[in-house]
């Protein structure tokens, strides 16, 4: 690591914590030049995964979409950023067993909906509004009453 203050590459770490879902690790770090205390995270990096979108093309997977996607449908919702990095490393993590390198984007957003929807109703709705792009008020309410009705196993 390079001091962001004097560019040294000499430092050390004193303190090192892990996240709460085990997926990244924060290293508290003292320049050894010029003492700048400054933080970094660590985090394992997924092998090249790939999005196929509705029209064929591929590009490469994008988790701070996700994430963006995520923080917007739960703005001023009680829903704090470590359940929303939890979701997103567990729909990661499913959706890279279930269909290997290339995930198919409808199976991203379905994903998305099926975790939002335990964690915040609100939140699900605001997703899902955008996501399967409501065209009248029907729509939406039916959306709303297929949320409260309960399944039956």
């Amino acid at each position: 690591m390079r001091c962001p203050r004097c560019a040294s590459s000499a430092d050390k770490v004193i303190d090192s914590r892990v996240s709460k879902d085990g997926s990244t690790i924060r290293r508290r770090r003292e320049c050894l030049d010029c003492g700048h205390r400054y933080s970094t995270t660590e985090q394992i990096l997924r092998e090249c995964l790939y999005v196929t979108k509705r029209d064929g093309r591929r590009e490469d997977f994008d988790k701070a979409k996700i994430i963006y996607s995520l923080r917007r449908a739960c703005q001023k919702r009680p829903v704090d950023a470590e359940q929303i990095n939890i979701l997103v490393e567990d729909m990661i993590d499913a959706l890279e067993a279930e269909h290997g390198m290339e995930i198919p984007s409808n199976a991203i957003g379905e994903k998305v909906m099926e975790n939002l929807k335990s964690i915040d109703p609100i939140a699900y709705i605001r997703f899902a509004s955008v996501y399967k792009d409501f065209k009248n008020l029907d729509e939406f309410l039916d959306e709303i009453s297929d949320l409260n009705t309960p399944k039956i196993l």
